[in-house]
Order: C-alpha cells, then sequence, then structure tokens
C-alpha cells in the first residue's frame, strides 16, 4: 500500500472528522493505525482548541458543484457556520458540532494518475470530496474552473444535469506533476434542489 504524506488544514480536518463521527466510524478511525491523519480524524478538534475555549464557532469553507433549474452545472463557493457545543455523547467534554447525516454512506479513495481528465459526468452521488494530496481540478457546464489540493473540499451534488453541448455536469482531472489522491463520502440520498450552499 502506498504511503502518503497528508497535510489537512484545521477546517477541512474538522470537516472530515464530522463527517466521519456523523458516520458512527469514531472507532475504526482511531484503531486505524498511529499517524497525523489518524490523530486528527479522531479528534479533528485537536488544533481548535483555542476556539472551543474562546467559544468561537468554527466556520469551514467548502466549494458546492450544483446544477441549476436549466440542468446546467455551477460552482459556489461556501461557509458552514451551524455550530452547537455540546458532547458527542454521556459524558464526553463538550465540541463544535455541527449537522450530521443519518443516512448510509460509501467512503473509498481514488487516484488521479498524472495528466488524467475525465469526460463529462455528473457525480454518480451527491458526495463529499476531500483531495488528502496532490491537486485536481473541476469544470463546470457554465465553464468555471476550480483547482483544488489538501485543505479543501468540495460537494458534488450535479446530478440531474441537463446536456448543452456536449457538457453534462462536470470534467475533471489532476493538476501538476503528481497524482491526486482524493477521498469520496457518497451519500446515499436524492440530490439536493437547485440551490448552490445546502450546508451551513
Amino acid at each position: 500500500m502506498p504511503a502518503f504524506n497528508i497535510v489537512i488544514s484545521s477546517g477541512a480536518r474538522l470537516l472530515l472528522g464530522l463527517i466521519f463521527l456523523s458516520l458512527g466510524i469514531e472507532a475504526v478511525m482511531s484503531c486505524a493505525g498511529a499517524g497525523p491523519l489518524s490523530e486528527s480524524i479522531a479528534n479533528p478538534l485537536s488544533s481548535s482548541a483555542k476556539n472551543v475555549t474562546e467559544g468561537v464557532k468554527p466556520k469551514v469553507s467548502y466549494w458546492h458543484l450544483w446544477t441549476d433549474t436549466k440542468g446546467v452545472s455551477r460552482q459556489a463557493r461556501c461557509t458552514m457556520t451551524k455550530f452547537e457545543m455540546k458532547g458527542i455523547g454521556a459524558g464526553v467534554s463538550p465540541q463544535w458540532q455541527g449537522e450530521k447525516t443519518h443516512d448510509g454512506a460509501t467512503i473509498f479513495v481514488t487516484e488521479l494518475p498524472v495528466g488524467w481528465t475525465g469526460d463529462w459526468h455528473e457525480n454518480p452521488k451527491p458526495q463529499w470530496i476531500i483531495p488528502l494530496s496532490g491537486r485536481w481540478f473541476v469544470e463546470s457546464m457554465d465553464g468555471q474552473r476550480v483547482e483544488m489540493g489538501p485543505g479543501e473540499v468540495s460537494f458534488g451534488g450535479d446530478q440531474n444535469s441537463q446536456e448543452t453541448q456536449g457538457r453534462k455536469g462536470h470534467r475533471s482531472g489532476a493538476v501538476g506533476d503528481e497524482p491526486a489522491v482524493l477521498m469520496i463520502v457518497q451519500l446515499d440520498v436524492p440530490p439536493q434542489a437547485a440551490t448552490p450552499c445546502v450546508f451551513h
């Protein structure tokens, strides 16, 4: 199994930790082995202790790839701000917690080889995409191209787009001279309404 040097910002660490905690896989991740990623996922607020003690709600940014009412995919920069200070269970010290998804999910890691660019397609399901190493891009039907790397997060919700001039959904690919390693968290939920920034 290849080793990856993973650097994740505190905001992405918080989001990734909240996603895993909401899916009930905290124990799996904390037992997965030593190292910065396992430690950060098991305790996503480890570097945000100052925010907890000072009562400052976190803000976690993400890119949302969505489909408008005309079937055109677009991208919007969004921020999650709805966090509540509470314990995750009985007897657990309070921590910032955001909205949780209680539906099922599939989690996997994919690698985009150097120079790889995919054809136009929709995300198969609503899904979070978290870059672990390397850089990648997403181009929506409206022509916007966003490049992302470790510490940045994207939500793929471009289902139900309509083909226009040979474009449907988005295209994506690796950027630079190293592969892009992405963690995907696919949600078993129907696509959201045609509006960006549905996660607050």
